[in-house]
């Protein structure tokens, strides 16, 4: 089942990679090509309305991670690894790439590790209010430091299905998203029960648990891909709610110069909360590299 409430412009698909279907919707006709890849408690819905934004200058490719919103959530890994593997073979898939790759919150490993391993299907990363693991990520699930306590319950197996199966959309509109937003009714109850919906499915804490598990274990495998090969595109760091901790993060485990944009008053997530904001600060950004990467 997919969502009637696509906004117009936007079809729906689906691609069967890497011993998975991911659903992903796309949108627009020309120019070079953008992947959005969403974070928790999400899924494309996440960019329902920076869709249309870009799409008048791009091609615009929005995907649900493997276990996540409309892809498959059956048994399988649903790491870290095996996520930027699945976007490798969906970029194949397409035959798009190199892409303009932008990725949010519980993604940011999935995103690096594609733009790291698979240099030649990434023209740039735009990071969105996004950590790595092994550069102090790991930090945000210590509680005693004033870190939240959904990450642990997240990691623990079966926990969160014993917790939240049958509570996703009170999970969700009571603390989930209400916790990290800035922008009164940036989230109504449409965008709710999307995004419940996933969760509701047979398996559909496993994409979230998956990369929250992987999280607490992969630092220093982050640490070494960002040493070797290393991440050389160019890259956009948007920080909102948590500040400058994306830019901080993005600027350790890159080897470029980080651009860099903080956006005041917008919370964590920021395509709901600032979509035209956000939208301007990709179009810029991409539209510098593309400039940059055009012979003559």
């Amino acid at each position: 089942m997919t969502s009637t409430r696509t906004p117009q412009g936007i079809t729906h698909h689906r691609a069967d990679v890497n011993g998975t279907s991911l659903h992903y919707v796309s949108a627009g006709t020309g120019g070079s090509p953008i992947l959005l890849v969403h974070g928790f408690p999400e899924s494309w819905w996440a960019f329902h309305r920076l869709i249309p934004l870009l799409a008048a200058t791009h091609r615009v490719f929005a995907v649900d991670l493997r276990g996540f919103g409309d892809s498959d959530s059956g048994p399988g890994a649903y790491d870290s690894a095996t996520s930027a593997a699945d976007l490798h073979h969906l970029i194949t898939h397409l035959d798009v790439g190199p892409v303009h790759l932008t990725g949010q919150d519980i993604s940011g490993a999935t995103v690096f590790r594609l733009a790291t391993t698979h240099p030649e299907q990434v023209l740039s990363l735009t990071a969105i209010e996004m950590g790595l693991p092994g550069f102090g990520l790991e930090a945000l699930a210590d509680v005693t430091h004033g870190g939240a306590w959904h990450i642990g319950v997240l990691a623990a197996p079966d926990i969160p299905e014993l917790l939240f199966a049958g509570r996703e959309k009170e999970f969700l509109s009571r603390y989930a998203f209400p916790s990290m937003t800035a922008v009164p009714g940036a989230i109504g109850d449409t965008d709710i029960e999307e995004f419940s919906r996933g969760y509701r499915r047979p398996g559909g804490w496993r994409g979230a648990t998956g990369l929250y598990r992987s999280m607490l274990r992969e630092g220093a495998e982050i640490r070494k891909l960002a040493e070797s090969p290393g991440l050389h595109q160019p890259v956009l760091a948007v920080g909102a709610g948590g500040g400058p901790f994306t830019r901080d993060t993005m600027s350790q485990a890159a080897s470029t110069t980080i651009n860099d944009i903080q956006l005041a008053d917008v919370g964590h997530y920021v395509a709901l909360e600032a979509p035209e904001k956000l939208a301007a600060a990709i179009l810029s950004f991409a539209g510098s590299v593309d400039k940059a990467s055009t012979p003559g």
